[in-house]
C-alpha cells in the first residue's frame, strides 16, 4: 500500500486511512464503515496524465471560481447566472459557465439557451455563446431531449466533468463559474482534483435563512476547508420576499438560529450579503433573460449589486 500523507488524509478519517488518492481508498480494510467509502472508490486516484492537458487548457482562464451549497433548492443556478451576466455587462471581461449538475442541469434554460447544441472544431468543443463575452458548457445541451433522465454513476461524471476542463475551447476568460449540485460528492471531489495544478481562486457558499438548510451549508464550508479551497464567502439566498407593487418585504423562511450571518461569524467567513425574494427572480430564469437588465428596481436588484461586487472575485 502506498504511504499515506496528512494532505490526502481527511481529519476525521477512521485509522490506517490510505489517504483520498491512494489506489486503495475505499477497497481497504480500513475504510469498512467510514461515510466516503463510495465516494473515494469512484474518484480517480494518482497522478492523472489528463492533470496536465487540463491545466494547459485551464491557463487561459484568471479566475476560477465554484458556486456551492450542501443543501439543493437554495439557488445556486439562479446566483451563478445573475453573477455571470453582471460580470459580462463589461464588455471587455470574458465569461465562462460550466455547469457540473450532472442530473439536474438547468444553466441552459435559466441563461436562454434551452434547445442548442454543441459543436465540435480542431481546437476542441466550442461553449455556447450567450453573448460574445458570456460562454456556458453543460450536459443540457448533450441530451437529446431535455427531460430525459441523465442516469450515471460516478466515474462516468467525473468522466464529463474532465471533458468539460480538457476539451472544451474556453479560450482567454477572465472568470470561470463553476455551477456545482448540492452536497460534497463526485462532481466536487472531481473539479477540486481536475483544478488542483491550474488552481482555484475560491467558492461562494450559496444559502438560504432556516436553519434546515445552513445545518448543510456548515458541512460545505468544512468540505471546503479540508480539500484547501478558499472561501469567498456566503450568500444568505431568499431573505425575506419583496412585493413587485408594494416593495414591502415579509420573512418566508425564519432565521430561527441567526441565519447565514451568524453562521458566517461563528464559522470565520466573510458574509456577503442578503438576496430576497422577488417573483420576477423565477420569472427571469424560466425565460432566461438577466433579472439585473429587466428589473433593475427591484430591491433584490440592489441586493445583488451588493453582493456582486467584484472587488471579492478579482
Amino acid at each position: 500500500m502506498p504511504p499515506q500523507t496528512t494532505d490526502t488524509v481527511p481529519e476525521d478519517a477512521p485509522e490506517h486511512c490510505p489517504g483520498t488518492e491512494s489506489d486503495q481508498a475505499g477497497k481497504a480494510d480500513a475504510c469498512a464503515g467510514c461515510p466516503n467509502q463510495n465516494i473515494c472508490a469512484t474518484t480517480p486516484k494518482g497522478p492523472d496524465p489528463d492533470i496536465p492537458h487540463i491545466t494547459k487548457r485551464m491557463a487561459t482562464v484568471k479566475h476560477k471560481i465554484l458556486v456551492l451549497s450542501g443543501k439543493g433548492g437554495v439557488g445556486k443556478s439562479s446566483f451563478t447566472s445573475q453573477l455571470a451576466f453582471a460580470l459580462a455587462h463589461d464588455e471587455d471581461t470574458q465569461v465562462g459557465v460550466m455547469d457540473v449538475d450532472i442530473c439536474g442541469p438547468s444553466i441552459p434554460t435559466i441563461m436562454g439557451l434551452e434547445g442548442e447544441q454543441i459543436h465540435q472544431t480542431g481546437s476542441g468543443w466550442q461553449p455556447v455563446f450567450v453573448q460574445d463575452n458570456l460562454a456556458v458548457m453543460s450536459i443540457g445541451f448533450m441530451l437529446p431531449d431535455k427531460d430525459d433522465a441523465v442516469i450515471w454513476r460516478g466515474p462516468k461524471k467525473n468522466g464529463l466533468i474532465k471533458q468539460f476542463l480538457r476539451d472544451v475551447d474556453w479560450q482567454e476568460l477572465d472568470f470561470l463559474l463553476v455551477d456545482t449540485p448540492p452536497g460534497t460528492s463526485d462532481e466536487h471531489l472531481s473539479v477540486t482534483q481536475y483544478l488542483k495544478e491550474s488552481g482555484i481562486d475560491g467558492a461562494i457558499v450559496i444559502t438560504t435563512p432556516q436553519e434546515v438548510a445552513l445545518q448543510d451549508v456548515r458541512k460545505e464550508i468544512d468540505f471546503c476547508r479540508k480539500v484547501k479551497i478558499p472561501i469567498i464567502g456566503v450568500v444568505e439566498n431568499m431573505s425575506g420576499f419583496v412585493c413587485p407593487n408594494c416593495k414591502g418585504e415579509s420573512t418566508i423562511f425564519p432565521p430561527t438560529t441567526g441565519g447565514a450571518e451568524k453562521m458566517s461569524e461563528e464559522m470565520n467567513v466573510r458574509f456577503l450579503g442578503r438576496i430576497p425574494l422577488d417573483p420576477r427572480i423565477a420569472k427571469s430564469c424560466d425565460m432566461g433573460v438577466s433579472f439585473l437588465d429587466e428589473y433593475p428596481e427591484s430591491p433584490a436588484c440592489a441586493a445583488y449589486d451588493h453582493v456582486i461586487d467584484r472587488k471579492y472575485y478579482n
